[in-house]
């Protein structure tokens, strides 16, 4: 089993300081990757519905700092040696799909390999209005922008014409050093998410809230991905996974589903600290099922 954690780009870790000393830390205990979060903003007042809690409203709000997660990647890029580093995850149909592609392939080349690509598709209407993206059929937007990006990432002369880009005639080098693919993981727990997993991911992120709900929703990215003509083994599983309330005996659960990485949220990690937490965290789980 790998293990990660998320977010390393948020709140006290949106210092450098710090962000950068977890990250090392992490990384001499045997943590395998990190993780980011991405808001460009979050409104003072909003009503689209966070799906993630019962009350609708992100953990954290408007004052919260969030590091650009390519930025602070690039920068643990530059300070760690092993790290995988990962985005979980970006919100790519309000992005530029060309200049995200562009800044992922150089971040793989910077740190000689390491980047992993999360995507969602994206709740808070507000931050797309924001932006200046359509927030309506944000779904099949994503879908094409990771068609597009990865003919990007080939370093040949793209040809991409759809409903949403006009591409052709032009390279962007250079390519990733992960070739012939860079790993594109979605994440999401609606049905859609779990298709869309199947159907096109190299992995998935889940938010799940346990091993029980995980447990249910796999099948439905296995059935995507036999659907779609794939393995669904094929398909790196990662799961969110609350140490502190399930237990370190919680792993073998996980690994029988079939699960590749689980992701410990930060602030999970206990009230004494992440460094503390991590120390924990390698001493009872990484050290035997690491």
């Amino acid at each position: 089993m790998k293990f990660g954690i998320v977010p390393i780009n948020v709140g006290d870790l949106a210092r450098p300081d710090a962000m950068v000393a977890l990250a090392r830390k992490g990384e001499d205990v045997g943590l395998e990757s990190v993780w980011t979060f991405e808001h460009v903003l979050v409104p003072h007042d909003y009503t689209s519905q966070y799906p993630y809690s019962r009350s609708g409203k992100m953990p954290g709000g408007p004052d919260t700092p969030f590091l650009d997660p390519l930025i602070a990647l690039a920068h643990l890029a530059a300070a760690t040696s092993r790290l995988r580093l990962g985005t979980g995850v970006n919100i790519l149909p309000q992005a530029n799909p060309l200049l995200m592609a562009k800044q992922v392939a150089s971040l793989d080349v910077l740190s000689g390999g390491r980047m992993m690509l999360g995507v969602g598709v994206g709740w808070l209407r507000e931050e797309f209005q924001a932006m200046g993206a359509p927030f309506e059929r944000r779904g099949a937007r994503m879908d094409d922008y990771i068609t597009a990006m990865r003919k990007v990432w080939r370093g040949e002369t793209v040809e991409h014409r759809s409903e949403f880009l006009d591409w052709h005639g032009f390279k962007s080098l250079p390519a990733p050093v992960q070739q012939p693919n860079l790993p594109v993981v979605i994440g999401g727990a609606t049905p859609p998410a779990l298709r869309r997993a199947g159907r096109l991911g190299d992995g998935w992120f889940a938010p799940t809230g346990g091993a029980e709900q995980l447990e249910a929703l796999l099948p439905q990215v296995h059935q995507a991905a036999r659907d779609a003509g794939r393995d669904p083994a094929a398909i790196e599983i990662s799961a969110m996974w609350n140490y502190a309330k399930e237990g370190a005996d919680s792993v073998s659960r996980y690994a029988d589903l079939g699960v590749h990485r689980l992701i410990v949220p930060v602030q999970a990690l206990g009230a004494d600290g992440p460094a503390a937490g991590l120390d924990r965290l390698a001493e009872e789980v990484i050290a035997k099922h690491g």
